[in-house]
């Protein structure tokens, strides 16, 4: 990393997924490392909003994220789903947060919050007013600071998408 550089807040990439996988490898246990290839599809499809922090040249920290659907829940190791943009049924209307990881050289430095922080804006300005994610290893206290609380899963198919993350893994919204 160069001494000095700013670091910039900037779309994730497809040409980012080595250094996503290198971060995931160093935060997650395995079992919690997707593949590449379902990294590249997601970063492939028009209702991607993830962000990458990055400075002087190496990604630092990353959320992955995309427009989605009230109560839906991204299976581990699934696809993002395309929605237009709209308050309409069956359209997006919320900014659903699905993985997100800080470099422990990075730690500290508040990445997580300012990603947060950043999308949640840019869903506001969008007209989006809830997000929702889905908490695993421990997390949930980060995301209650971030004004996320623990919602019930609206059904039998969304509730096996939540359980693909493990027994201690938790739905959350939050209103923006």
């Amino acid at each position: 990393m160069e001494e000095g550089s700013a670091l910039q807040l900037r779309r994730l990439d497809v040409e980012d997924v080595a250094a996503v996988l290198r971060i995931q490898a160093q935060c997650y246990g395995v079992e919690l490392v997707e593949s590449g290839a379902v990294f590249v599809r997601r970063l492939q499809t028009g209702s991607h909003c993830s962000l990458a922090a990055v400075q002087g040249g190496e990604l630092l920290a990353y959320l992955a994220a995309y427009w989605s659907l009230p109560g839906r829940v991204t299976p581990f190791n699934g696809d993002f789903g395309e929605h237009a943009d709209s308050e309409r049924q069956g359209e997006s209307s919320v900014l659903y947060l699905h993985d997100m990881a800080v470099s422990p050289a990075a730690k500290g430095r508040r990445l997580g919050s300012r990603m947060v922080d950043s999308l949640r804006a840019s869903a506001r300005a969008r007209g989006i007013r809830r997000s929702t994610l889905v908490s695993v290893q421990d997390s949930r206290s980060f995301w209650e600071q971030q004004g996320y609380a623990v919602a019930p899963v609206g059904d039998a198919v969304e509730q096996a998408h939540l359980s693909s993350y493990g027994a201690d893994a938790v739905y959350m919204v939050a209103t923006l």
